[in-house]
């Protein structure tokens, strides 16, 4: 039923290790998409909440993917297939607004869900993304609201808008 559980990504140029599984050499990344194994990229330059976000929706059962920059997660939304991104707002040369923009206009299909510790984001922000979680609530909200996205709630629930 499933013959190709592997997908590869090429990159024109080396990725640091915590990306993928880079057997196939320095520009190549190996996904394995598994049945019912979902890929996460999460987008933080705080490298903490990275760790934290991998640990939450790997003991969930996702793969997860991690950029410690927009323009880096930028590059691997553009390649790889991914189930939802979780992006922070405030970033420094490219915030998680301009990061959601350019990935919609790439892949308007890609669910994108927005963190940040400030509560008071901009409308226009807010308007792009699928759902927005604050960081103090992250805690409580964020896999609910990611387990929603990725259609993994009971049949005939439907929500577009997640707000946490």
């Amino acid at each position: 039923m499933f013959n190709n559980c592997r997908k590869v990504c090429k990159f024109d140029q080396p990725w640091p290790t915590h990306i993928g599984d880079h057997s196939g050499g320095p520009k190549e990344i190996t996904m394995f998409n598994y049945p019912g194994h979902r890929t996460i990229l999460c987008i933080d330059d705080d490298d903490g909440m990275l760790r934290y976000q991998r640990a939450l929706f790997e003991r969930r059962g996702y793969k997860v993917l991690t950029a410690v920059s927009a323009r880096q997660g930028l590059r691997i939304a553009a390649v790889c297939e991914v189930a939802a991104v979780v992006v922070d707002y405030h970033m420094p040369e490219m915030n998680g607004l301009e990061f959601a923009t350019e990935v919609k206009r790439l892949k308007p299909q890609m669910p994108i869900v927005m963190v940040s510790s400030d509560d008071a984001i901009s409308e226009p922000a807010l308007n792009v993304v699928d759902a927005f979680v604050s960081k103090n609530e992250a805690p409580r909200r964020l896999l609910p609201v990611i387990t929603r996205i990725c259609g993994e709630y009971p049949s005939g629930f439907q929500q577009t808008r997640i707000t946490a």
